[in-house]
């Protein structure tokens, strides 16, 4: 880097805990989930979501799973108001769901908070002071002590107006800016919190410790939940819950890393929707614990849906990479991983074990609600594998696997002179044009068999170099007839190395695709194809197209 001053960054400092327990935890249950897309999500985005955007945005956190919803900051905006009234007045709010409401430690704010959650009968009201070194200094100009006081008449303001209020209330606070705050600081206003609010196994507080801005290296976060978790006062009755930004692109980590230190809760967007870079992302998350054997308790079965929803609510993109969701996760363009995915999916037909193997695929794309259709993909590093599994799985050619490198080579060509991808139907005209309507130098026109002694005779009927030749030959079957009848008058020499045959389409109305491998003289293989409701003669028609491509 270029211009860069001396001592403008430096090391995050590291956590001093010798007797660190979480790099030998691995997680065996999914947390709480917290969805906050409908107020840290909404608030990043350039178009904030209308009524009918967050009410169809609710209504999939709902069918996802989610039991904790933060519906938004109602003393901020009348939108924001007015959208919780909406979800009381039309009883939108399952007995089973906590509604989440964000506020600042000030009366005016908290009142029309309360005021909000009229009717709601189960709210967490989340509480929160930024407490980091750098908000106290540049932002505040406050001590300790003042920050301290700060979240405290935040707390009496709300165990205020929760004496009046006809439902259960839960607190969460969060020490804004927990990551740039000194621990023994977050730990010390933390326990101040939980003091005040009466905390007990019938009056748990959430401890919300979030990654406001992302510092540090993820197994640093974790040092800093598993020194609180050690810390906290009554930590029985704490939940210990995390937020995470990607600031530094390690959200998942972080927060992977987190609850094995001891996190119980996670608060998140779909899709990474959030400030700056986003929130971690919990479908991510949640399909990670999956792939692990961990019921996430959430239901991404359908994530063709969850995207469409998103993506019309938010007005945002999902990127083609996107780990699980994207256009393109479920795709291999490289012909060696083409290959290793075509075996593993053939292999789990041969197998009773439930056990997910394939190849290059971490998840079973059928558990999220996508097909196996559009994982193999051909462009010009693609190979044989995909292109025999695209031909196969798309349009029912079974190529023998001898044949598939004289395919892919075609395949590619072409793909190296578009220099793009091929779709599967370019894919097929090209196959055609090379084995079923190759140029010709030699010509069937009419054959007939008969059976003597066993054997098969074949009058063949073929036109060369202008001039129609009739000739007869026997063997022990039709391909070998026929060649027998040709080697009579053809100069060309060659010898029959494979066939194959199998039926396209229904029984009733079925195709027979035949393949034959001829070896000429000067050594080379090659594959003709044939197609015929007969199966005699697409098996001479597939020996003529070898010709017609080897000469």
């Amino acid at each position: 880097m270029k211009n860069i001053q001396t001592g403008k960054y430096r090391p995050y400092p590291q956590i001093d805990l010798p007797n660190r327990q979480w790099p030998n935890n691995t997680i065996q249950n999914a947390p709480a989930w917290c969805s906050v897309d409908l107020r840290d999500g909404n608030q990043a985005l350039i178009n904030p979501m209308d009524m009918n955007k967050k009410l169809e945005l609710f209504t999939l956190l709902l069918k996802l799973g989610f039991k904790e919803i933060e519906v938004g900051f109602p003393s901020a905006s009348a939108v924001e108001f007015d959208f919780l009234r909406r979800l009381v007045d039309d009883n939108l709010i399952p007995d089973d769901v906590t509604v989440q409401v964000l506020v600042q430690a000030r009366e005016h704010l908290i009142a029309k908070t309360f005021d909000s959650l009229r009717g709601v009968k189960k709210a967490t009201v989340h509480l929160y002071n930024s407490t980091s070194t750098a908000q106290r200094k540049i932002v505040f100009e406050k001590s300790r002590e003042e920050i301290i006081a700060l979240a405290l008449e935040g707390v009496e303001l709300v165990k205020k107006y929760e004496k009046n209020h006809d439902g259960e209330i839960f607190l969460e606070y969060s020490p804004e800016s927990f990551t740039g705050t000194e621990l023994d600081f977050a730990c010390e206003i933390s326990n101040a919190v939980t003091s005040a609010w009466g905390i007990s196994s019938n009056r748990k507080v959430i401890i919300n410790l979030p990654a406001t801005v992302e510092m540090a290296t993820p197994n640093v976060y974790a040092d800093q939940i598993e020194w609180m978790a050690n810390n906290l006062d009554n930590r029985q009755n704490v939940i210990i819950s995390t937020h995470t930004h990607n600031d530094r692109g390690t959200s998942i980590a972080a927060t992977e890393l987190a609850l094995l230190a001891g996190a119980d809760r996670v608060e998140g967007t779909l899709l990474s929707n959030g400030e700056r870079t986003g929130n971690v992302d919990m479908i991510t998350l949640a399909l990670n614990m999956l792939t692990q054997g961990v019921n996430p308790n959430l239901d991404f079965s359908d994530i063709n849906e969850v995207l469409d929803v998103v993506e019309r609510c938010t007005e945002m993109d999902t990127h083609a990479r996107h780990p699980y969701v994207g256009e393109l996760v479920y795709t291999a363009f490289s012909g060696s991983h083409q290959d290793a995915i075509n075996k593993g999916l053939a292999y789990r037909q041969t197998t009773e074990d439930n056990f997910w193997e394939v190849p290059y695929l971490p998840i079973d794309p059928e558990d999220v609600g996508r097909t196996y259709e559009s994982i193999i993909r051909i462009n010009s590093q693609s190979g044989k594998g995909g292109v025999a599994y695209i031909l196969e799985n798309s349009f029912g050619y079974q190529l023998p696997k001898a044949m598939h490198p004289e395919v892919g080579k075609i395949v590619q060509g072409l793909s190296d002179t578009k220099g793009v991808e091929l779709s599967p139907e370019e894919i097929l005209n090209v196959f055609k044009e090379s084995y079923f309507e190759v140029k010709e130098h030699i010509t069937l026109k009419d054959f007939t068999l008969t059976s003597v002694k066993g054997n098969s005779k074949c009058t063949l009927t073929y036109e060369i170099d202008g001039k129609t030749v009739v000739s007869e030959g026997e063997g022990n079957g039709p391909v070998d007839a026929c060649k027998k009848a040709l080697e009579k008058e053809y100069k060309n020499k060659f010898t029959i190395n494979s066939y194959s045959e199998h039926s396209l389409g229904e029984k009733s109305s079925a195709t027979a695709i035949a393949y034959i491998e001829i070896q000429t003289e000067s050594t080379l293989s090659c594959f003709g194809v044939g197609s015929d409701s007969n199966i005699a003669t697409a098996s001479i028609k597939a020996l003529f197209s070898a010709l017609n491509r080897a000469f």
